[in-house]
């Protein structure tokens, strides 16, 4: 069933096209994910898909009801709680001072409330801890009907979309598939695309060198020797003339293939964000940074309470727990060096905050990186290329830049000083998929210990050796990656699960026994006997399980 179709949108912001789409179907059993680098329009063509925001051009039409996770929109709404509120657990008492994660969650809850067809949602997971994004995803695979999603969270991709659209320089291309589906078949494109263009190259200086060469050969044609006869000279000379018509045809040929050869353009490798983190010298000391009995209180609430830690040589730790737990202020706690934590001497931390507040939005990408560069400036410049900033963008003032972008400079700047830890607060927040990929890569490169908060679980997955749970004002350490912790995190719920359904048959067997030794007039001693014999065989293989 059709929920909605566009046709021949376009959308500009000044001089710039933003968005030349011909037409896009939506069918009630689409899930779709929207991809694209940032600053290409997705949130543009969500607002249009949704109809609040009109095209310069072009028909929209929505078929049903829909509603909106919208990216920016935290307007308090005055909604009733409802199931969805409890699940999500909205505040009772909502008002301007909820947390951005509270906010996300409220947005949320009023949207899944509504029993719509269709369901826009733009970077949903933003500001929500990882069991807010699993009750998300679990509520949105629940859904029966359509789909249309941006998010950054590649887990969060895989597990809901079943079509991936990307967009880039104002067209789309639809991909049958999840997120992973989708980079797979990009990298073969990409791959074609590049032999494509190598074989066009190969061909292309074939035929030049081959029109160059008969050209040459043309022109060292022995002329007619003088001391030949009239007779002779003017055979030579017709000879020579068949071979110059001969070559000259052959140039001709040439240059006609030439002129008809496919050009193949080089692909442009937008995607290819690089970065790179200078090696840093050796770090001798065992352990790096170490908590004992750390306390903390804001006000009445306690976020810990006698937590004790260590980060040892190495380590590249994912610090993870709920919202509002205190993994932020941890962090600045170490920074700032709390009474009850105590670093290694030789630490020089590169610190990376939420708020980007290592900028200086008065002056320009260069000149913020240059401040504690340990590179000159041509190899910053480089560095700066490599993060997608090229020649007039290095020059650009800080307030000017993307949230994206300001993230990239940001990096760039604590990557390029004179650093051998990392310390980061939510690095992938704002990036495109292409950039945290990237961030991705160099952190796994990089030789210094680490220790970051993140609710991107593609992330966390992939970066961390090691985590730190916070957890009912506790500090828990795991030694081991973030797959493993969630396979032990299964075990122990199995676990849980078997003793409990343990202890339950158990005492189904205590009061099934109580009525066979003293039964009365109203109990089937039969029944109650091959009732007993059911539980006992239950038992064992309950037994059987927990072994």
């Amino acid at each position: 069933m059709l929920f909605l179709e566009m046709r021949n949108i376009k959308k500009s912001f000044g001089d710039r096209l933003l968005l030349d789409i011909e037409n896009l179907a939506i069918d009630s059993e689409d899930k779709i994910g929207i991809v694209g680098l940032n600053g290409v329009g997705k949130t543009t063509l969500m607002d249009i898909l949704s109809k609040r925001l009109s095209p310069d051009e072009g028909t929209v039409k929505v078929y049903g009801s829909y509603s909106y996770i919208t990216q920016l929109d935290y307007s308090i709404n005055e909604k009733p709680l409802t199931q969805v509120s409890r699940l999500f657990k909205v505040p009772v008492n909502q008002g301007e001072f909820m947390s951005g994660g509270e906010k996300t969650r409220l947005k949320i809850a009023n949207s899944l409330s509504e029993m719509t067809n269709l369901i826009f949602a733009d970077e949903p997971t933003s500001n929500l801890d990882i069991e807010g994004i699993k009750l998300l995803e679990e509520k949105l695979l629940s859904h029966k009907g359509a789909l249309v999603l941006i998010s950054h969270d590649r887990f969060f991709l895989d597990k809901l979309c079943t079509k991936i659209i990307e967009l880039e320089n104002g067209k789309i291309k639809i991909y049958n598939g999840n997120y992973n589906f989708y980079k797979n078949q990009k990298q073969l494109e990409r791959e074609r695309q590049n032999f494509e263009y190598s074989q066009f190259v190969k061909e292309k200086r074939g035929l030049e060198e081959s029109i160059v060469d008969k050209k040459h050969y043309k022109s060292n044609m022995r002329k007619t020797p003088k001391r030949m006869g009239n007779s002779e000279a003017r055979l030579h000379r017709l000879g020579n003339q068949k071979a110059e018509k001969n070559v000259d045809n052959g140039v001709k040929s040439l240059k006609s293939r030439l002129e008809k050869l496919e050009i193949k353009d080089k692909p442009l490798d937008i995607y290819k964000t690089k970065v790179d983190i200078q090696k840093t010298e050796k770090l001798h000391s065992k352990i790096l940074i170490k908590g004992n009995n750390v306390d903390k209180n804001f006000g009445s609430r306690k976020i810990f309470d006698k937590a004790n830690f260590q980060i040892s040589n190495g380590w590249k730790v994912a610090l993870i727990g709920h919202n509002g737990c205190g993994k932020s202020t941890l962090l600045r706690m170490i920074i700032d060096k709390d009474s009850n934590i105590s670093s290694s001497s030789t630490l020089r931390i590169g610190y990376f905050n939420q708020d980007l507040s290592i900028l200086d939005e008065e002056k320009s990408v260069l000149e913020n990186v240059m401040e504690e560069s340990v590179y000159d400036e041509t190899l910053t410049r480089i560095f700066l290329a490599r993060l997608l900033f090229r020649s007039e963008d290095i020059h650009k003032k800080v307030n000017c830049l993307s949230g994206g972008e300001r993230v990239k400079v940001s990096f760039a700047k604590i990557f390029a000083g004179d650093i051998n830890m990392l310390i980061l607060d939510e690095p992938t927040n704002y990036l495109d998929i292409y950039s945290a990929e990237a961030i991705e890569t160099a952190l796994k490169e990089f030789n210094g210990p680490l220790l970051f908060v993140s609710h991107d679980r593609k992330f966390i997955s992939e970066v961390a050796d090691h985590l730190m749970i916070i957890n009912n004002n506790k500090i828990e350490s795991f030694s081991g990656g973030y797959d493993e912790y969630l396979q032990k995190e299964n075990e122990n719920s199995q676990f849980q699960d078997l003793k409990n359904r343990r202890m339950i048959v158990e005492n189904k067997i205590s009061g099934v026994l109580g009525k066979i030794s003293m039964p009365t007039k109203k109990d089937n001693v039969e029944l109650l006997d091959l009732e007993y014999k059911e539980l006992i065989k239950e038992l064992k293989e309950i037994k059987s399980l927990d072994k």
